[in-house]
Formats: C-alpha cells, structure tokens, sequence
C-alpha cells in the first residue's frame, strides 16, 4: 500500500515596506517561520529585488542560498527608474495603486491565507474583504512609537503641533512614567518628509483612523520587560517576539553586499577596544559632518570599525578621500562598505556602538550587551535614544555645538566618558541577560513566537 503523501505546508506572504531596516528583520522572521513548518513569498519591490540578488552575487552568493522554505518574490513599486527611492513619503505614496491589484492576484493564484504585513503596509489590510485573507500587523520600529502614534490627534487637538506637523509648543511627551519622553520638535514623522507637503501627508495618515482591527494581530520586535507599558497601549493584545536577531548568518536582504574582512579584522583586536561606527541605510552626513566624524574616529585614540555605505555622504563618498583617510589611520581603523552587524556587535573586540539609533540597531546592541552613543537622525531614532540614555541607562547622547555641527571633540570626550563608566557597562550586559532570556526556549519572547506559529497554521 502506498505511503500516504505528505500534507502540503502552509503558505504565508510576508510583506516589508520597500526599506533595508524594514525588510531586514521580515527576512529574519521569515526563516523562523520556514524554521517552523511554512513556506514563504517574500515580496520584494522590483527594484530592490535586484539590490538584493546584486548584493548575494557580490558575495558569493545567488538567491537559492536565501533559505529553505522562502521564495522571493517582486513587484513594481510605481516609481520612475530615475526616482528617489530615499523619499519615503513619495515611495509610499506610490505603492498601494501600483502593488494591490497584483498582490490580490498572487494571494488568489497560491491560495494564500495569511499575509505578514509592515505596518507600513497597512493599506493591505484592504485585502480582508476582497480576497478574504487573513492579516498579521509587523511592527519595524518599537511599540511605543506605536502608541504615540495614536496620540497624534491629542497632540493636534491641545495645540502642540498643527496638522502640517509644525510644532506649535516644544514641549516634552510622555504617555507613562516607563515609556521614553521626546520633544514635540523630534516627534517620529515630523522629520520625515522632505517637504512640507510632505510632513503634512506623513502626519495626515498618521493621525487618520487606520482600521487595525480588521488585523488579527499585532506583532513586534520588542520584549515585554523592557516595554510593557507601551504594548499595554496598543488597540489589540500583539505578541512581542523580539529581540529577532540573526540564529545565523546570511546575506539575504541586504542591499549591499557585507564585508566579512571586518571579521578577521576584529580577531586581531584587543578585547573590548573597539568603536564601532554605523548609522544604517538612511543617515546622510553632509561634508563638514563627516571630517568631523573621521577626525573623532582618530582622536579616540582607539581601534574602530567604521561603515560607510556607498550613500553616506552627500554627493557620494569620493574615493580620493577615501584612500588619503585610510592611509592617514593606517592599523587604527578599518572602513567598510557594509558590515555583518550582529557578528560584530557579537564580538569580544567591541567595546561601544555609535549608532543613529533605528530599532533593529537598537535591538541587535541590546541583545549583545553593547553601550550606546546615541547619534539619531530622524525618524523614531530620536524616541528609541531616549529609551537608551533616559530609560535603560544603557548609552550616552553626541551632543551638537551651536552650529549643529557634532564636533571631533565631543566624539573624542564622549568615548572615553562611555568607556569609562562601568554603571552603564553593567547596565548593558544586565539587560542583555533579560533580552537572552526573553528569546530563550520558556522565555515570554518564543512563547509569544510560538503563539503567532499557532495562529498562522489556522488556515
């Protein structure tokens, strides 16, 4: 008698915003959920399909090595070849119109029942009544983000921003004693937009009532111990998975291909003695910011480990600087385009982390026991510093001079005064033992994982 085929596995779409800090940790979940049983359609925007093939091939790699069980997948993100894919409004804009028709397809043609969506990505909850399909809400920045979004609308209503996102009084908000205070003027989506009709459409379908009850759930990456007040906020009971950090490495979703030099690098390190300098894929320094920033490097007196990708600097990093800077440091530092952050923050040579402060970098530093100097440039960087510096004790802010200008000084004093107090080094590697918990076998973190693999296999 023939064996009895096996049932065929269950298939979920996983849908980031078109961004590397949003598609980063989707990824990461994403092979936790083939890990589990699923198989994946990981859907890309066209454009950064390519990025992310280009970026594999570059290191050795081709799209089969992504991970058993996910299947890439692209579509056009209705912008121009020659657009600015850095304008996250615009890009935005663009991508309902250009992406629901063909993802209603696509969950048709594969019988798909379950959608994991950015929550930047909402709009496809309009799916729920056309296609019937099953919704979970992925959180890319933290809960309590989340819930100040929320209070957009009574920020409006008492006069302390207008709708166009103009803050009217600059005062502090805190929606509880354990949630982080900000400045009305470092509000998450008041520097967002390049523009002021911009700023204005940001703030706009922020404060509008997106309906996330027709999402089955909310999930974050985030753990209860060190947000608990903030998910108590949220408009449905989610499930906080995080820290969702990388159980191994991979180069699969990134846009540029990683440098593993900085790895045989960091071996022949001292313990604890490295500074390590990285401000993600969004952070634009403009020429005056960065020689001050390369002067600091040095000043430190330090081994350092700086990430400058391709974008960094306005107009382009130019190679001529490049080379004359590298051959100034000699053995001192290292400059790559683009790093393996968790095996680095993972590794005995690295003794701090200048960071702007997104979430994912938030997480990964938290989760390896690394202090902070809190560097934010827009965005939730701003709220996520102050959990670092006001809540946890865990960094230390860079702080401006008159002009704006961080100077080469306060990076130089600012070091040796993080690397000096041992309160926030045992601060750090305190609440990485809560995070390691959090995600271990009986932690809150997996069980909440767990849950949400439950959840998805009803079909």
């Amino acid at each position: 008698m023939a064996a009895a085929a096996a049932p065929p596995r269950p298939r979920v779409m996983v849908l980031p915003f078109p961004a590397q800090g949003h598609v980063m940790p989707l990824m990461e979940l994403s092979r936790r959920l083939a890990d589990h049983g699923f198989e994946v359609d990981f859907v890309n925007t066209e454009y950064n399909q390519a990025r992310v093939l280009a970026a594999l091939e570059a290191g050795g790699e081709t799209g089969a090595a992504v991970h058993a069980g996910i299947h890439l997948v692209s579509l056009p993100d209705g912008m121009g070849a020659d657009c600015d894919r850095t304008d996250v409004v615009k890009l935005g804009q663009s991508l309902p119109a250009a992406m629901l028709g063909r993802l209603e397809e696509l969950i048709r043609a594969r019988d798909t029942r379950w959608v994991v969506a950015d929550v930047s990505m909402s709009w496809v909850l309009d799916l729920v009544a056309t296609v019937g399909v099953r919704v979970a809400l992925f959180l890319t920045y933290s809960a309590a983000v989340f819930a100040l979004r929320a209070h957009v609308p009574k920020l409006i209503e008492d006069g302390i921003i207008d709708e166009s996102g103009n803050v009217r009084r600059n005062e502090r908000i805190q929606l509880s004693p354990k949630m982080p205070a900000i400045a009305a003027a470092e509000l998450p989506w008041i520097g967002v937009g390049k523009s002021p009709e911009a700023r204005r459409a940001v703030l706009q379908s922020v404060s509008k009532n997106t309906p996330y009850t027709l999402a089955d759930t909310i999930v974050c990456n985030t753990f209860q111990e060190i947000e608990s007040e903030a998910l108590a906020l949220l408009p449905k009971e989610p499930l906080a998975i995080g820290p969702l950090v990388a159980s191994k490495s991979t180069s699969a979703g990134h846009f540029w291909p990683q440098d593993l030099t900085s790895l045989s690098w960091l071996d022949a390190q001292a313990p604890s003695s490295v500074v390590y300098v990285a401000f993600g894929s969004f952070t634009v320094f403009d020429a005056t910011r960065l020689q001050e920033l390369a002067d600091g490097v040095v000043l430190t007196g330090r081994p350092f480990l700086w990430v400058i990708r391709p974008n960094f600097a306005n107009g382009g990093i130019d190679e001529g600087w490049l080379d004359e800077f590298r051959c100034r440091v000699g053995g001192q530092g290292l400059v790559v385009g683009w790093a393996p952050q968790q095996r680095v923050l993972s590794h005995p040579s690295v003794a701090c982390f200048v960071s702007h402060c997104g979430w994912n970098s938030t997480m990964e530093g938290v989760h390896h026991g690394v202090p902070f100097l809190c560097w934010p440039y827009f965005a939730d960087q701003f709220l996520n510093q102050s959990y670092i510096c006001d809540m946890w004790g865990t960094g230390l802010r860079i702080c401006a001079d008159e002009q704006g200008i961080v100077t080469k000084e306060e990076i130089r004093d600012k070091v040796a005064r993080l690397l000096g107090d041992e309160g926030i080094k045992a601060r750090s590697l305190s609440l990485k033992s809560r995070a390691c918990a959090s995600i271990a076998d009986e932690g809150p973190s997996h069980q909440d994982l767990l849950e949400f693999v439950n959840l998805l296999r009803e079909q």
